[in-house]
C-alpha cells in the first residue's frame, strides 16, 4: 500500500514539475514577430522589427477599463520618472502600450488617455492601435503580439474585456525577458531592478 502511495505521489510531483517546466520554456522562447506593424497615437507606423537598440516594457490596455489598466498605467508613469532620473528612459528602454480594443481606441482616444496621465506625446512611450481602414488586419497583428506573449483577452460582448494581468519586458530583439503583475500587484522597484539588470 505504501509503495502505491509513493508511486502516486511521485507521479503527481513529476506531472506538476513537467507542467511548470513547459510554461517556463514556453515563456523563455516567446518572441514578438518582427514584421508586425501598428500605428501609434499620432497615426504613424510603428514596426516591432525596426529598432533593435532598446528594451521594451509592454502593457496591454483598453481605455474603457475601469480599474486594472489605469492603475497599471499610473504605476508605469511613476516608474518612468525613476528611469528618467537614471538616464536610461528613451535611450535604453521604451514603453509600449497596446490597446486590445482598436475598434474603439483610435489614435485620438489614445491621446486623450495619455493626457489624463500627464504622459508626454513623444517617441519614448508609444500607444499602439489599428488603422481604421485596415482594422481587421491590424486586430490580427495585435493578436500576434498577445499570442507571442501569452496574453489572453476576450470581449464578452459588453465592451468590458476580460484579460490577463501581466505586463512584459522584452529585449532588443523582441524576445521575452520577464513578466510582472498589473494593477495593485505591480511592484515598481522589482520592475526597475530587472530593467537596470538587463541594461547592464
Amino acid at each position: 500500500m505504501k509503495k502505491i502511495y509513493l508511486i502516486c505521489c511521485l507521479a503527481v510531483f513529476f506531472g506538476i514539475a513537467g507542467g511548470i517546466s513547459f510554461f517556463l520554456i514556453r515563456d523563455a522562447n516567446a518572441v514578438i514577430p518582427a514584421n508586425v506593424s501598428l500605428i501609434n497615437q499620432n497615426g504613424e507606423t510603428y514596426n516591432f522589427g525596426k529598432d533593435k537598440t532598446k528594451l521594451k516594457l509592454i502593457e496591454f490596455i483598453y481605455t474603457q477599463c475601469p480599474d486594472i489598466c489605469p492603475t497599471t498605467t499610473q504605476k508605469m508613469v511613476d516608474l518612468k520618472k525613476d528611469l528618467v532620473k537614471s538616464g536610461v528612459f528613451g535611450k535604453d528602454i521604451e514603453f509600449i502600450t497596446i490597446t486590445i480594443d482598436p475598434y474603439r481606441d483610435t489614435p485620438e482616444i489614445l491621446q486623450v488617455y495619455m493626457k489624463g496621465f500627464g504622459i508626454n506625446n513623444d517617441n519614448h512611450w508609444m500607444f499602439l492601435t489599428g488603422e481604421k481602414k485596415n482594422i481587421k488586419r491590424d486586430q490580427s497583428y495585435i493578436n500576434r503580439v498577445t499570442d507571442a506573449l501569452q496574453f489572453q483577452y476576450k470581449d464578452p460582448g459588453n465592451g468590458q474585456f476580460v484579460h490577463s494581468t501581466f505586463i512584459y519586458l522584452v529585449d532588443q530583439n523582441n524576445k521575452f525577458t520577464a513578466k510582472f503583475p498589473m494593477g495593485k500587484g505591480f511592484n515598481k522597484q522589482d520592475v526597475y531592478d530587472k530593467i537596470i539588470e538587463k541594461i547592464r
